[in-house]
This record gives C-alpha cells, structure tokens and sequence, in this order.
C-alpha cells in the first residue's frame, strides 16, 4: 500500500497518470522508486499512515475486495480510498442520495423516508454530508436498525469534519457506516476537490436519487456524472415557481430521470401498504355517505 500512496500522494498524479506509470514500470512498487525525491515523498507517505493507523484510518485499494464495486467499474476512479468506520459497508448495494443544502422541510422528510427504507433493505445510502439534504440522507438511513446503512463521501481528508455543524452526524456515521475520501489525512479542501466528490458520490452509488436541487447546483454536477457513468437516476419534482426545482424537474423533462414520488417507487411492500392505506381511506369514505 506504501507504494500506491506514494504515487497517488505525489503532485501532478491523477488516476490517468497513476495508470499509465503502473503500466510502464509493471508495479506500484517499481513506478514509485523511479519517482524524483521517492525518499522524501516515502517519509511524508509513513507519517500519514503512522497518523491514519493512530485515528483508526485504513487504506484500501482498487484491487481490493472491499472497494466499492460500483466505483471500481468507473473510468479513471480513485486508486486509494481511505475509509474510517466500517469497511463492510462499502461492498453493500448502494444508492445515492442528494440535494441542495437549502432544502425545505417537506423535501428533506421524503429524502430521510426514502433513505431509511433503502438502509432497512440493506442498501447502503451514500450522500456528502452537506447540510439540507445531505444530512437528512445520512439521518434518515440511520434511523434503520443495524451496521452499514450509510456512506460519506468527504471532499477533505476522512478526519477533515466538514460542515463543523454535523460533526455528530460524522461520529454516528463513523460508528455505523463509513466515511471515505481519496484524499490525504489531514487534507483541508478547496473548491475543486468538493466537485471531484460529486463525481465518487456518482460513481459508488449504483443509482442516483436526486430532490431538490438548483440548475447550477453541486448536485446536478453529480447528475450529470451519474449519467456518464449510465446509472439509474431518480429526481423528486417540485413546484416550479421554486428555483429548487430547476434541477430535477429539467432531469424528468428531458427523460434523464424518472419521477420520483417517494418509497412506492422501490419496494413492492410499501406499494402494497399504500394501495391498501388508499382503499381503506376509500371503504371509510363510502360508509361515511351512506351513513353508516
């Protein structure tokens, strides 16, 4: 592993490149010693393992069984992930969730509804732990009982809590799901990096579930990847005099997503419920004319 972050932790090295230098050398290990400065930039690499190892940070590659699957099969994905948490959760199926971080009430109770359903299925949500509906992903697939329900995907290093506000949100991902980042420990992040994480929310995700989102928005940056990556997407409708729903509604216009209407949509026993809740409210409705 020394080897593969050597390469992936040097300036100027991407996926592309880290590929390209694996396929000359024959070897993380080979392509690693022939970098310029390989000593110094081996005691820079120890010093965030020896770090990592200290926080309860563990690497994994995508040669690795614990990879995310969906992921490994993306171009040019990530060679290194560090997680914290529960690396089980990471070969579980997946689905992503995500929206504006201003969302409404209503919007981020239908994300927490759908997400709880999906984690309760064991499907493990995936979302960026942004505020709004981010936070009401994460929360909603905790509210499930048992591990891996769901899965943060962090612009910054996997220590780096950000927004400081979910900072217990982080702690109870980390103790039942997963936190991960391709990024190094410690690492703060800038502008580029948290459009970098769309791009991983995406690609773990095996389908993509869009609510309320800005055209111009991070989430529908995630669309669009999702769409290169030929996942599935869902988009949640709104109102739209609401500039929220910009994003999914233009998504459903065009036929890149289908409608979404909540947990019906996926699982046969919610479907079951709701017809049975609808006739019901119907039977009460027919006795209460005909007065009795």
């Amino acid at each position: 592993m020394i080897y593969k972050l050597m390469l992936v932790r040097t300036a100027g090295i991407g996926p592309v490149r880290y590929n390209e230098l694996v396929s000359k050398f024959g070897s993380p290990a080979a392509a690693a010693q022939a970098l310029a400065d390989a000593d110094a930039i081996r005691d820079v690499v120890r010093r965030e393992i020896d770090r990592a190892t200290a926080a309860g940070i563990q690497y994994i590659s995508d040669d690795m069984p614990q990879y995310p699957h969906a992921l490994r099969q993306m171009k040019n994905h990530p060679p290194v992930l560090s997680v914290r948490g529960n690396v089980d959760t990471l070969v579980k199926n997946t689905v992503a969730i995500v929206g504006t971080r201003h969302a409404t009430a209503a919007g981020m109770n239908l994300v927490a509804e759908i997400a709880c359903a999906f984690a309760a299925h064991g499907v493990a949500v995936v979302s960026g732990m942004a505020m709004g509906t981010d936070t009401a992903a994460h929360r909603g697939a905790l509210r499930a009982d048992g591990a891996g329900q769901t899965i943060a995907v962090l612009a910054g290093g996997v220590d780096y809590i950000w927004p400081l506000e979910n900072e217990s949100l982080y702690w109870e991902i980390v103790e039942r799901g997963a936190v991960v980042s391709e990024m190094p420990v410690g690492f703060v992040p800038i502008a580029t990096n948290f459009v970098q994480r769309n791009r991983w929310i995406a690609g773990i995700g095996e389908k993509l579930i869009i609510s309320e989102a800005d055209m111009n928005s991070g989430s529908m940056k995630t669309a669009r990847f999702a769409m290169g990556a030929n996942r599935e997407i869902w988009a949640v409708p709104s109102h739209p005099s609401d500039s929220r729903a910009f994003g999914p509604n233009s998504l459903i216009q065009t036929g890149c997503a289908k409608l979404c209407n909540g947990v019906a949509d996926f699982f046969a026993q919610e479907k079951n419920n709701t017809k049975n809740k609808k006739n019901n409210i119907s039977d009460n409705a027919l006795l209460d004319a005909l007065g009795t």
